[in-house]
């Protein structure tokens, strides 16, 4: 059993890092600092001087795995996840461990899937890339929202963010991620097209109707891996967009007690099968911020066993959707989930 086995952080140093660390000693678990930087670390020890730091190399799998003795869960939270969760998915599975990771590349969570299902399985422990804002979020919601069937006509995911102040990981993860986007289409993968679609969206508030562009991350791959669904079409507000490709957005900074910014997002989901329209959205504060909650109440069940199985697996696929969603709306200042079934359409403007 994994149950008080301690949970290792890889990019602990990082902007997201530090919020998971705060919220596993919240949650009181012991997390072990990890990275690639010995300087960096001992920075972030300054902050936790009672924590275990490891200087671990992605580079000697030997070594690697070494790293990663005795622990039960990885959560890595360094990118690009390109270079990253494949070595370290694979040194966690060698070394009995559960991994979790913040991944929005598709082509990191496709290696992940592809490469280490089996190995997963035969070690019985559950690798789950994509546990957080990016992919994790709209996975959860589309399972909760689906309440138990097995997959849709048409899915839209529509993420808005009233502005995105990017950390410096975030930019160069989006000059490594140059892989054609992919999409749902006729119940199989498909490249977005190009030029990708417009619309206009009508998000719940804060943020009400938005121009937006079709922008998949990787709850594409998720959904793809547990549920079957006609397609699916995943959509970002411009605004937030421009923001992201101007190099004059500043990074983010601290606008609350919890280190978080001001930043508010909003992730509503329409779900169609037939004529039943389900709709289900979760609005908060600091796309970076929250992924700490979400992914380290991935860690705590999967070290205490409230998960399905082994494998390389969704986020929907290895937790109780409704119940990690109905968690985080009790636990997390300001982060709401609203649910809305009918018969009509709902979301995407003309």
């Amino acid at each position: 059993m994994n149950a008080h086995r301690p949970v290792l952080v890889f990019g602990a140093t990082g902007h997201t890092g530090r919020f998971i660390i705060d919220e596993l000693l919240r949650r009181g678990l012991e997390p072990v600092l990890a990275g690639r930087s010995a300087e960096r670390l001992a920075a972030v020890a300054a902050e936790h001087p009672a924590l275990e730091r490891r200087v671990i190399a992605l580079d000697d799998p030997d070594l690697l795995r070494e790293g990663l003795a005795g622990v039960g869960v990885v959560i890595n939270c360094a990118g690009p996840f390109l270079d990253t969760a494949l070595p370290l998915a694979r040194a966690a599975v060698e070394a009995g461990a559960h991994y979790l990771d913040v991944t929005a590349e598709q082509p990191a969570v496709q290696a992940v899937y592809r490469e280490l299902d089996a190995p997963a399985r035969a070690a019985g422990v559950a690798v789950v890339p994509a546990m957080a804002f990016y992919g994790g979020l709209a996975d959860l919601l589309v399972t909760s929202a689906l309440d138990g069937d097995s997959g849709a006509d048409e899915v839209e995911v529509a993420i808005g963010l009233d502005r995105w102040w990017p950390t410096a990981g975030t930019r160069v993860t989006g000059d490594r991620n140059t892989a054609t986007r992919l999409v749902i289409r006729d119940g199989a993968l498909a490249p977005l097209a190009d030029p990708p679609a417009t619309a206009s969206w009508s998000y719940p508030a804060p943020l009400g109707d938005q121009p937006v562009v079709e922008l998949p991350f990787s709850e594409v791959i998720t959904i793809y891996r547990h549920l079957d669904v006609g397609e699916l079409r995943s959509f970002l507000n411009t605004a937030s967009l421009e923001d992201l490709r101007s190099s004059a957005t500043p990074p983010p900074s601290a606008a609350d007690e919890h280190g978080r910014s001001a930043q508010q997002f909003v992730v509503d989901v329409r779900v169609r099968r037939g004529a039943d329209t389900r709709r289900i959205s979760a609005a908060g504060q600091d796309i970076y911020a929250v992924s700490a909650p979400i992914i380290v109440e991935g860690a705590v069940r999967l070290l205490d066993g409230r998960h399905s199985g082994s494998g390389a697996v969704a986020p929907g696929e290895a937790f109780d959707a409704a119940d990690v969603l109905a968690t985080l709306q009790r636990d997390v200042e300001g982060f709401t989930v609203r649910r809305d079934r009918s018969s009509t359409s709902v979301g995407r403007g003309a």
